[in-house]
């Protein structure tokens, strides 16, 4: 019985005598010689007919080739002398074998070394086949013919081998790379021996001749954005470039033929095969790399009909099917237990079922847009309850900053501490007192106003007195924490930052000085010691000051002489207070001198030169003092020097609130601009300026006049701040102004032509500052 071919998909036919698979898939290849005995033709196999006869019965004999293909299998072909004369007559009326220009990259990734060492030796190859080549090659088909091309991509060295048509120029030789190594085409750059050559010239002009070899190098002219980077092939192929096949040309005349190799990337298709049933030999059929053989010109002009006629489509049906069934007869019995009666059911109509379709399909539909609606109705319910969520949290955080802005200026006025709480203060007591003159001017008259008025300046007298008495008690405070300040930052460590990020402290002999020194001074002005521990402290001080020999420690020694004294003596504390004092006093000055403590150098403020204190001397108008010029503030239109620090501070203007303006401006366009200067070139006298009397201290769209609320933004965002491109506007309105994209069609005309302005009078102005009017 005949067996399948595992390689071949067609039935085999097989000789009676060594079951032969005689397959029409393609050429016959064979792996191991032909064992002796009597075999069919194989040539009437390849074309489609069955040999009437057996090899041993050939009249004249057999003919037997062997053709020597390097790294592939050894063939060998068997014919009777009918298929040899038969193929002789073919060969005689068939026209000249077309050759087709094949290439293949294939990167060698050897050394330099190697590969001339393989082009020299391909190189003699052809020069000793070269006579014969010639003679296969007509003249006609010299421009056809190819030559092996050899590309050295530099700088990597690189080698790409490509079988080129000698006819083509350099131009198509650049295009093919270009596209192949995805690199533009005016950028390759390729040379022959060091010299570039010329695009229009082509192989033949180079002096390459058919079927020879030529090297050339490729480089880029832009390497950094366009590398040379060849394709890699498969890493399965192992086969040359060249190969040699001799051909039998007539009888024992033989001529040697040079075949080039193509290399595809994609795996060739399975035609088929046999394995031989008694040595195991798999044989498979070789696929045809030729060209089909074009068809005459007729000189008639045709038209395709694929557009004018019905695509064809292939369906696969199913085929019929064989079944078998048994059923109980004599000898066999099979049980009837578990067999199931099965009833036809109703008849379903066409329409009915197209009806019962179309009744389901609107259900779906239904379902669908019920739940579609669902999840719309869903998602406006969540933006709606998100909204409201929002607004509610808005509003509690406004009332939340309303209380703790009341909270901070009932805590400022009730436990002032800086100058801006006292100026609050007075400015609190200001407008009291305005309001009750008023109120006094409009209820009484006569005797009993002047007489209401004397009251209101005598209670607002008390008022002046009680604040002064806590500005005096918080400047004592501020002072006594400037001065615990100034002894621990003397007293700290040397610190640095690592590059692992850890901080490294270190203490030196001038920090561990400073540091006794302020323990000490701790230790002289605390006030709960007793009369011993007392001692104790005043004799480590007399002796920590000894050390130094000269008017300020002497005066020290003769205060801890003259309290030691007092205290052996019983005198009470609340009479030592003042020695006290003068003891700390000039113990800090002992502190604060770098001789007897040098870490205090860095610190202090280094003393002017006289010579240029008489250059930069003013005389203030308020105290009709002479002061340093930084003792004034300046104005962005001052034209003169006015009053120095003291009278403006005499005057109890209260800045905070638009301290607090300024302070949010600065920091909102250090984020927008960081490299913005004219922010921190104003002071709170400009800004207010700004604000109460350009602006009206009210916001520019809904008026709202309370300065908590208010801040001022950029009028053209795009554009960096300055007082001639701003607005006043509440924190709400700000944030909906700076998301507008056209300022022109968002507001009215009446509006942008009064912002308009006011920018020209700020202009107008501010222009006094020079890196403004820039």
């Amino acid at each position: 019985m005949l067996k399948q071919c595992p390689n071949n998909l067609h039935q085999p036919r097989l000789s009676r005598q060594n079951q032969w698979c005689l397959s029409i898939c393609g050429f016959l290849l064979q792996t191991q010689p032909i064992p002796k005995g009597n075999f069919l033709c194989e040539h009437h196999t390849f074309q489609g007919r069955r040999c009437l006869s057996t090899i041993p019965e050939c009249s004249v004999g057999l003919q037997h080739q062997e053709a020597h293909l390097p790294h592939l299998i050894h063939p060998l072909s068997w014919r009777c002398e009918k298929c040899v004369m038969s193929e002789q007559q073919q060969s005689e009326t068939e026209p000249a074998e077309q050759r087709m220009s094949q290439e293949v990259i294939q990167t060698e990734t050897g050394h330099e070394e190697d590969d001339d060492a393989e082009d020299q030796r391909l190189q003699n190859d052809r020069n000793q086949q070269g006579g014969e080549t010639n003679q296969i090659i007509s003249s006609s088909d010299v421009g056809n013919s190819t030559a092996t091309v050899k590309i050295l991509l530099m700088p990597e060295r690189h080698m790409i081998t490509v079988a080129f048509t000698i006819g083509l120029s350099i131009l198509d030789l650049k295009k093919h790379f270009s596209f192949k190594l995805r690199v533009p085409l005016d950028i390759i750059q390729i040379t022959l021996d060091e010299k570039s050559v010329d695009d229009d010239q082509t192989l033949m002009d180079i002096g390459v001749q058919p079927h020879g070899m030529v090297q050339f190098e490729m480089s880029s002219l832009d390497p950094e954005n366009y590398p040379m980077r060849p394709d890699k092939p498969q890493q399965e192929y192992n086969m040359p470039d060249v190969i040699t096949v001799r051909v039998q040309t007539d009888t024992e005349t033989y001529q040697d033929v040079v075949v080039e190799i193509e290399r595809a990337t994609r795996r060739k298709a399975f035609l088929g095969g046999f394995r031989h049933t008694v040595t195991k030999t798999e044989y498979h059929n070789a696929a045809v790399q030729t060209i089909p053989k074009k068809r005459p010109d007729r000189g008639i002009e045709c038209f395709s009909r694929d557009t004018q006629t019905v695509e064809l489509k292939h369906q696969d049906q199913q085929c019929y099917r064989n079944a078998s069934t048994q059923m109980t007869k004599i000898g066999c019995y099979v049980s009837n237990m578990e067999d199931k009666l099965i009833t036809p059911g109703t008849y379903i109509t066409a329409e009915e079922y197209h009806s019962k379709r179309l009744r389901a399909v609107i259900k779906l539909q239904s379902h669908v847009r019920r739940w579609l609606a669902k999840c719309f109705t869903d998602n406006l319910r969540q933006a709606k309850d998100q909204h409201l969520a929002w607004m509610e949290n808005e509003k509690r955080r406004k009332k939340e900053e309303k209380e703790q802005q009341i909270r901070d200026e009932y805590r400022r006025r009730m436990k002032p501490e800086s100058k801006g709480d006292f100026d609050l203060l007075y400015n609190a007591l200001k407008k009291w007192r305005e309001e009750e003159v008023e109120r006094i001017n409009v209820t009484l008259s006569g005797a009993e106003r002047k007489a209401a008025l004397c009251a209101l300046l005598e209670q607002e007298t008390q008022f002046i007195s009680s604040i002064e008495q806590h500005r005096m008690a918080a400047g004592t405070r501020n002072q006594e924490k400037a001065i615990q300040a100034f002894l621990n930052k003397s007293a700290e460590p040397k610190r640095w930052r690592a590059f692992d990020g850890k901080v490294t402290q270190m203490d030196t002999q001038f920090t561990i000085r400073a540091k006794e020194l302020r323990d000490l001074y701790s230790s002289v002005t605390q006030a709960q010691f007793t009369k011993d521990e007392r001692m104790d402290v005043l004799l480590t001080l007399k002796h920590t000051v000894k050390e130094h020999k000269c008017k300020l420690t002497q005066d020290i020694v003769d205060l801890i002489d003259r309290e030691m004294d007092l205290m052996m003596r019983g005198v009470k504390k609340s009479n030592l207070d003042g020695l006290r004092k003068r003891i700390s006093t000039l113990f800090l000055q002992y502190i604060k001198t770098p001789p007897f403590n040098p870490q205090v150098s860095k610190l202090l403020r280094v003393p002017r030169d006289p010579a240029d204190l008489k250059k930069n001397i003013y005389l203030c108008r308020g105290c009709n003092e002479y002061q340093s010029c930084t003792d004034f503030a300046l104005n962005t239109n001052t034209s003169a020097v006015g009053l120095c620090h003291r009278c403006m501070e005499s005057q109890r203007e209260d800045f905070s609130l638009y301290k607090n303006i300024l302070r949010c401006l600065r920091d909102t366009e250090a984020e927008c601009s960081p490299e913005a200067e004219i922010t921190y070139l104003l002071q709170d006298q400009d800004l207010r300026y700004l604000v109460d009397v350009l602006w009206g201290a009210q916001s520019a769209l809904s008026g709202w006049k309370d300065l908590h609320d208010l801040m001022l933004v950029r009028w053209e965002k795009h554009l960096d701040w300055s007082p001639w491109n701003c607005i006043l506007l509440t924190k709400e309105e700000a944030a909906a102004h700076l998301k507008m994209e056209n300022i022109e069609k968002a507001y009215d005309v009446g509006l942008i032509r009064n912002v308009k302005q006011k920018h020209a009078l700020s202009r107008k102005y501010f222009s006094q500052i020079p890196a403004m009017a820039e």
